[in-house]
């Protein structure tokens, strides 16, 4: 494979023969059906795990709230708002965005569309049926896969059918070269049917015993953050950067370098420092993530070089704050990632609040702020419909807040937790020490909520955008009716 310099790129010859490129309307027709789904799908989902983690976050303020519901506890609210904001948001999202840029890099039609329609489908079934489960207690208990078997198979046959039909469009592709993105997002795509039915097989199937479980949930949740959360949002930080400001990225074969460091490193993270293995498997975890901080910082170099100087008009203004905000927020949560990996920051910070804080700065700070302005691009692309400049600055603000009051508070709230479990002379009791992060928790819940607030909006410009399309059309097809039948009379 050979990397391109450039997301505009020549179209290669196959046996002397040029291909000829698939016009750009085209394309987007053949994307339009399935890539919308995903992405309205997706934006509801998002808004429900919104509305689950505010419940759950709610027990923290009041512990007896909704106490005699089962369902309505933390138990189960909190993995059924991490479920869906992975499951339902960020791989739906991540689907429908990278569909649109294979078959756009590739110059060619999205490939097989009814297929990739009805393994979206099946995906949110299985979705609808999971969630359902983890309510109902009937809940795997591993973190990340708490899903019950008949719903993962349900997830796993609907990703098949979306990543065939993603594999076959970069195989049917007219331009032979590729761009970083497509390196990315093909490694993605056929990254995660490998580790969730190792996962499943592994914890549910012919289950593993003792502490085995735990690596192997440890494993499965660091490589989909590692490699399948930052694998797409980078391909749509590398693609999207260029798109919007009309600059080439800075480096390609840094981009290039990047994909081969995390490819090869970022899988063997995840071991906790204090886990009861062998002194070397953690040792080697942690390795692995501080080589995996070359590409981290390769990050860095890239985008800032990239959007440095850049004059932007005020609509790429507004979606480029949201990639740029992604890709820094990549760094911040991969360096807060590895300071869980040194033995003293391990020591002090494990069990704590910083743990979802650096979660949450990973999945939502990068990889949801990423996706909003690429779904924003897109369904501008795929629609030809805008949404109003005012309400995408609107939802970047609420969302770029919410997330770093989220972050920032739990992050402190799980620095001074740490300190005062690790230490030794203490005279506070551990239920002191709990009660003390009550502040920290509550400034979380301002975050939740304007989060909250950032995903309503953001499922309703979607909503917005496809209601105008209905009535353009509608409005045009009565024109059309009204002229044939004056001619006719």
């Amino acid at each position: 494979m050979s990397a391109t310099p450039s997301t505009k790129q020549p179209i290669s010859t196959s046996n002397g023969d040029a291909l000829t490129a698939v016009p750009g309307v085209e394309i987007d027709a053949s994307c339009r059906p399935p890539v919308m789904l995903l992405f309205v799908s997706a934006a509801v989902w998002l808004l429900l795990s919104s509305v689950f983690g505010i419940i759950a976050s709610m027990t923290f303020h009041k512990a007896s709230m909704l106490g005699d519901t089962a369902a309505m506890t933390y138990g189960r609210m909190h993995p059924a708002a991490l479920n869906a904001l992975v499951y339902g948001f960020a791989i739906q999202a991540g689907l429908g965005v990278g569909l649109w840029m294979l078959s756009h890099l590739g110059r060619t039609r999205l490939a097989m569309t009814p297929v990739i329609v009805l393994g979206a489908i099946l995906w949110n079934i299985g979705m609808t049926l999971g969630i359902g489960a983890i309510f109902y207690g009937d809940s795997a208990g591993f973190e990340w896969l708490e899903f019950p078997r008949y719903s993962s198979a349900l997830l796993f046959v609907g990703y098949l059918s979306m990543g065939l039909g993603a594999i076959v469009t970069f195989h049917l592709r007219r331009e032979r070269s590729l761009y970083i993105s497509q390196w990315l997002l093909a490694a993605a795509i056929l990254w995660f049917p490998w580790i969730y039915s190792t996962a499943q097989l592994l914890l549910l199937v012919h289950p593993v015993r003792g502490v085995m479980q735990a690596v192997i949930d440890w494993w499965y949740i660091n490589n989909l953050t590692t490699i399948w959360l930052g694998f797409t949002g980078l391909a749509a930080v590398f693609y999207f950067i260029p798109k919007i400001t009309g600059r080439a990225l800075y480096s390609h074969y840094l981009g290039v370098f990047i994909f081969w460091i995390l490819a090869i490193f970022g899988s063997w993270g995840g071991i906790p420092n204090a886990s009861p293995l062998p002194r070397w498997i953690p040792a080697l975890s942690g390795a692995a993530v501080m080589i995996s901080l070359v590409a981290v910082a390769g990050v860095a170099v890239n985008v800032w070089k990239s959007i440095s100087g850049s004059a932007q008009k005020p609509a790429g203004g507004n979606l480029i704050k949201f990639i740029v905000f992604g890709g820094f927020a990549y760094v911040v949560a991969s360096l807060a990632g590895a300071i869980l990996c040194v033995s003293k920051g391990s020591e002090i910070l494990n069990f704590t609040w910083f743990l979802p804080a650096q979660s949450q700065l990973m999945i939502y700070g990068f990889f949801a702020m990423t996706m909003f302005g690429a779904v924003y691009f897109i369904s501008g692309k795929l629609l030809q419909v805008e949404v109003c400049a005012g309400k995408i600055k609107a939802h970047f603000w609420l969302a770029a807040l919410g997330v770093i009051v989220y972050a920032v508070a739990l992050a402190a709230g799980g620095v001074q937790q740490g300190s005062g479990l690790s230490d030794a002379h203490a005279t506070s009791s551990f239920l002191e020490i709990a009660k003390g992060t009550i502040p920290f928790i509550r400034a979380s819940t301002m975050g939740d909520m304007l989060m909250a607030i950032a995903n309503l909006l953001f499922l309703v410009n979607l909503i917005g955008i496809l209601v105008r399309v209905g009535r353009t059309g509608y409005t045009a097809a009565m024109v059309a009716n009204t002229k044939t039948a004056g001619v006719r009379s």
